[in-house]
């Protein structure tokens, strides 16, 4: 599908929900036969998906894919095959005491249609995390790609309708008024991960049909250089963290708070890390390219925007920017503002702001201020100091001692909290949250509920008080 209209979304998902209604609960065969295919989608065309997503980039290093791409994706469906029909199982338990002999059951049921809106930035990843997981559920699925990936979306909906029946994925392509439209379809259950300004406007869309929603946005995620910081190690892992994928990335540290005697040092040993990670820099091919014209001169802004308003900028390389390229020096900026844009809007590049802090309260408190973010990192080696920051700050993940790497944790949901997104997916989080838990209770045949039927006498009356004591 490339420019379907609103009527045609309509009819692919009466379609979908028609054929979902009758095999409700899919067994654990079927589930796992399209998982497999998710896989072979992914393994068999390893090639064809790294030149698509180069090619939108303009440079994207097959090592990146393949790092950050290709291997989540294979692991999330590896980890599904692993456990889903562990998931799948009723979760059973005695009722509450008063209750007993009954017993409860939680039996986990596939929603129906889940809708996936997938952005640009890491375009299998964020199709193929989703889908894994609303699969395992034994959900049928609707896939929005990104418009601004047009080589890599068009080939996964070719590679999907070989390798899928067709009336289990659906994959769509189209430019903003079809994802306008399909954020207003009828789901039941719609997952969107994007910019938190596009949030807004995908939540109203669902609301009009009490669409249940998982929303994965952004916003400014702080790397925290505690006193007991090893320092060249934290450098390097948040400088690894910024530059990947050129800091296109929704968890990159965004800014760093550090000790502000530590600004100069940072500055040096930045540099220093950035010419080991990219050796010849000028001529690298494992440094990205910024994806898109535009997205490149909002970064080019953002930066000289801050310059003229005071800050100071620092290039970690001798390079130039290439804007025939979309190749973006990575730079520090210091001196910034809270009033500047560069501190408001969420980087998406390969810039990062450093703040000092006299105390490490002071920095707690910098973050408790702000909009809550999707990611924060915390570097600091004394247990005290990770349980202040811990317990002071909130975010929808945390890694300490490094970056990214909570998103890669099958045993962790991910998700955001606040204007950085709600609910979580990955692992049997995921397979939750494209379930409803239906609670079931299962009364014994013998039983004492019958004592408490009206008339309401002097036994009753007994015995209620027994349970207001007892509970």
């Amino acid at each position: 599908m490339n420019k379907p209209d609103r009527l045609d979304l309509s009819v692919e998902l009466q379609h979908l929900r028609t054929v979902q209604a009758r095999d409700p609960l899919p067994d654990w065969q079927t589930r796992a036969r399209r998982l497999r295919a998710l896989e072979a989608v992914i393994n068999q065309h390893r090639d064809e998906i790294a030149a698509a997503i180069q090619a939108d980039f303009g440079c994207r290093p097959r090592e990146e894919t393949d790092l950050l791409e290709v291997f989540p994706s294979l692991s999330a469906i590896r980890h599904a095959l692993r456990h889903g029909r562990r998931w799948m199982k009723p979760k059973r338990a005695m009722a509450s005491m008063a209750f007993l002999p009954a017993s409860t059951a939680l039996h986990p049921q596939p929603l129906g249609v889940v809708g996936i809106i997938v952005p640009w930035n890491y375009p299998l990843f964020l199709a193929a995390g989703p889908l894994v997981d609303a699969l395992a559920a034994g959900n049928r699925a609707m896939v929005k790609m990104s418009e601004y990936t047009p080589r890599f979306s068009q080939l996964f909906a070719e590679l999907v309708a070989q390798h899928f029946q067709p009336d289990e994925v659906i994959v769509v392509n189209g430019d903003a008024s079809v994802g306008q439209a399909f954020a207003a379809l009828p789901f039941d259950h719609l997952l969107f991960t994007g910019s938190t300004s596009v949030g807004h406007h995908v939540m109203r869309a669902a609301s009009a049909n009490l669409t249940p929603v998982t929303l994965e946005l952004g916003g400014k995620s702080p790397a925290i250089l505690g006193p007991g910081a090893r320092f060249e190690h934290a450098v390097e892992r948040i400088l690894l963290g910024k530059l990947v994928n050129a800091g296109q990335t929704c968890i990159a540290p965004d800014y760093v708070l550090l000790p502000r005697a530590d600004v100069t040092r940072f500055a040096s040993v930045a540099r220093e890390a950035t010419a080991r990670l990219y050796p010849d820099f000028a001529n690298s091919r494992q440094y990205a390219s910024i994806a898109t014209d535009r997205h490149y001169q909002r970064l080019v802004e953002l930066r000289d925007g801050a310059v003229r308003a005071g800050a100071r900028s620092e290039s970690l390389s001798d390079t130039t920017d290439r804007a025939e390229q979309r190749l973006l020096t990575p730079t520090l900026l210091t001196d910034v503002r809270d009033d500047m844009p560069v501190m408001q809007e969420e980087i998406f590049g390969p810039l990062l702001p450093l703040v000092p802090y006299d105390t490490l309260d002071e920095a707690i408190d910098y973050v408790s201020r702000h909009p809550r973010p999707l990611a924060l990192y915390l570097f600091e080696q004394d247990q005290t100091r990770i349980d202040q920051v811990l317990t002071r700050t909130h975010a929808g993940g945390v890694t300490l001692n490094d970056t990214l790497y909570h998103i890669a944790q099958h045993g962790l949901p991910f998700g955001g909290v606040g204007p950085s997104g709600m609910g979580g997916y990955h692992g049997e989080a995921g397979f939750r949250t494209f379930s409803h838990m239906k609670p079931v209770f299962r009364q014994a045949r013998f039983n004492g509920v019958g004592l408490f039927n009206p008339p309401y006498g002097k036994r009753f009356r007994q015995l209620l008080e027994i349970l207001l004591r007892r509970g």
